[in-house]
């Protein structure tokens, strides 16, 4: 969607920008001044109501920075989270209370989902990173001043280097030829290839996206698909349309790539020559004739497919087939939420190369799923989801908070409970992974639940969950002091004791 951009850039702890112009583009959410609204509205201490379905818990409470998205390491215990204002790392090793080891001043927009990878160089030494999308501007302390121009295909990636988590800091950055609005490591666990959201093209139905080489992280290259051709030419992908969003890799080595196209799933088990292997075809183009069943009406925003491996051509669909995608499809600008964007499950019936392979099972707006009284006039779509082996997603809903869906039954999608607040917008919800002895992440999930909030920062739930097939849940409890029971008001002090907390870490 088109949104007027910020007109200007904050100072950001050490760091001191210049006002910047930047001209008008296609993003997928609003501008600054609309945050910054919002965080002085709770920052004033007004009153936040926090509502709670009775098996979810509030557990901690960790403001300071407003939340767009984050991801765990994979080999050691640790969470980055990025905000507007700053890439932050927690130690999650007493993961009920995380706690923040590192900081980064980096003001961007929009970094929409902070993507973490790693690369074991040696027997001693693994490197671990994050990576920052660059949308329109980025600032740290290597580069004060940044300023991209996406009307003339001006995009970057930058490496931050997580070797040390106390210590995060800009490694390397890379041009792309097209929007970086969110990157993608292929493989997180051995991270030498990542691909970008993507840009439509000047040719209908012939979008792009770009590969990029990490395999020195710090000379980061675009990698060119025709070198006969003059210039880096990108990859070929449908399922931008006029906007691509992000790519997410099974565990079979399948990548599916969402956008206002759809979803298309490819093969990627060769990361330099991906091929696709089934689409959404016209139930999930925005632009196609005849797509009329609100299951695109602006983006599918991303994606995931449990059990992958598990696949059966024709199957009957279930998780235990691993033939249901899991989709979110944002609808940023619609304030209605009976239609703002949905949570979707999609039935993969084959991986041949067909046009539309893959077709709709069942969808839930906000106000389906029947939980509270639905926020009137706010963002409620969809957003970021995160799945649990025992059949619960989690799903940030913006000012609808976040939602718990249970898909057991893909084609009867229910609630399984949820948390909101007042003056909040949820972007990205996320299953804590159990980490083993040695601080590896297993495929197991803990029944806690990390929420990333424009305006509150990172919240952290106990959620009672089923058995996930793995084994018994590791169950943890949340702290009787921190506790709050469903309908309680948080106001006056408590949120007197925030603001200071935030105020202190940008002295």
């Amino acid at each position: 969607m088109r949104l007027a951009t910020p007109a200007r850039l904050l100072a950001v702890g050490a760091l001191s920008l210049a006002p910047v112009a930047l001209a008008g583009t296609a993003h997928a959410h609003g501008d600054r001044d609309r945050a910054e609204r919002m965080a002085q509205q709770y920052d004033a201490g007004l009153a936040v109501p926090f509502i709670s379905s009775p098996n979810v818990r509030l557990a901690a409470v960790r403001p300071g920075s407003a939340g767009i998205s984050g991801c765990f390491l994979h080999s050691a215990p640790y969470f980055v989270m990025s905000g507007l204002d700053d890439v932050t790392v927690y130690d999650v090793s007493d993961p009920v209370a995380p706690r923040e080891v590192g900081s980064m001043p980096s003001a961007q927009f929009e970094n929409e989902a902070m993507d973490c990878g790693e690369r074991k160089v040696s027997r001693e030494r693994t490197d671990r990173f994050a990576m920052i999308g660059v949308d329109l501007y980025q600032a740290s302390p290597d580069d004060l001043e940044h300023v991209n121009d996406p009307a003339t295909g001006d995009y970057e990636l930058v490496i931050v280097d997580l070797t040390d988590p106390t210590d995060p800091h800009v490694r390397s950055r890379v041009k792309a030829t097209t929007s970086t609005h969110t990157v993608t490591c292929i493989d997180g666990t051995d991270c030498r290839y990542a691909y970008s959201a993507g840009d439509d093209s000047e040719v209908p139905g012939q979008g792009s996206f770009s590969v990029f080489d990490l395999t020195d992280l710090d000379h980061p290259v675009e990698v060119d698909s025709d070198p006969a051709t003059p210039g880096t030419q990108p990859f070929r992908s449908d399922a931008v349309g006029w906007g691509g969003h992000k790519w997410n890799v099974d565990a079979a080595g399948y990548a599916t790539h969402t956008g206002a196209g759809g979803s298309y799933i490819f093969d990627v088990r060769d990361p330099l020559h991906p091929v696709e292997v089934a689409n959404t075809g016209a139930a999930g183009d925005t632009a196609r004739e005849g797509s009329v069943n609100h299951f695109n009406d602006f983006i599918h925003h991303n994606s995931f497919r449990p059990n992958a491996e598990a696949f059966r051509p024709d199957a009957p669909p279930s998780l235990a087939n691993g033939n249901i995608l899991l989709v979110t499809e944002e609808d940023y600008e619609d304030t209605d939420c009976s239609t703002a964007g949905s949570f979707q499950t999609w039935h993969v019936k084959r991986l041949d190369g067909s046009d539309g392979s893959i077709v709709p099972l069942a969808k839930v707006e906000l106000a389906d799923l029947g939980t509270f009284p639905v926020p009137a006039g706010a963002f409620c779509s969809s957003h970021w989801f995160d799945y649990h082996p025992s059949g619960i997603v989690a799903v940030g809903f913006y000012g609808g908070g976040t939602q718990l869906i249970d898909v057991t039954d893909p084609t009867a999608p229910t609630s399984h409970g949820y948390a909101t607040w007042g003056a909040s917008e949820v972007w990205d919800s996320m299953w804590v992974p159990v980490y083993n002895r040695k601080g590896v992440a297993t495929s197991q999930r803990t029944n806690l639940l990390y929420s990333v909030d424009l305006v509150r920062g990172l919240d952290v739930y106990v959620v009672d969950v089923p058995a996930d097939g793995l084994g018994t849940v590791p169950s943890v409890q949340a702290p009787t002091s921190v506790a709050v029971a469903p309908g309680v008001l948080v106001g006056g002090s408590a949120a007197l004791a925030l603001l200071l907390h935030r105020r202190r870490r940008r002295a």
